[in-house]
């Protein structure tokens, strides 16, 4: 039903910045939430944010706030994430995801869990390293 696809990874510098894209295809639903996840080597697949696709409202992870932004382009159906000040422990894969019917109202553990989101991208890998 939907297809993700993300782009805009590679390599970059401690301090450095870097822009994602999650591109959808198919019909993002006005009650959809998406979210960004990402997994380093070793690690169990953690959460970024999450977005309301129609309102916009916004969930950061501890790890990222007041460095990452995430918006969207509701009429081209992309999902984009900001990366600033990027550390080396940002070093991960990168994974799109969404929930068509995850939308207001829904808690924050429901928003960060990975079970609540049917569909993924395939990732995209972002290294931080001088």
């Amino acid at each position: 039903q939907v297809q993700l696809v993300e782009s805009g990874g590679g390599l970059v510098q401690p301090g450095g910045s870097l822009r994602l894209s999650c591109a959808a295809s198919g019909h993002i639903f006005s009650s959809a939430t998406m979210g960004w996840f990402r997994q380093a080597p070793g690690k169990e697949r953690e959460f970024v944010v999450a977005i309301n696709w129609s309102a916009g409202s916004t969930d950061y992870g501890d790890s990222v706030k007041g460095r990452f932004t995430v918006s969207r382009d509701n009429a081209k159906n992309t999902l984009y994430l900001q990366m600033n000040s990027l550390k080396p422990e940002d070093t991960a894969v990168y994974y799109c995801a969404a929930a068509m019917f995850l939308g207001l109202g829904s808690t924050d553990y429901q928003r960060r869990r990975i079970g609540s989101y049917p569909y993924w991208g395939q990732g995209t890998q972002v290294t931080v390293s001088s």
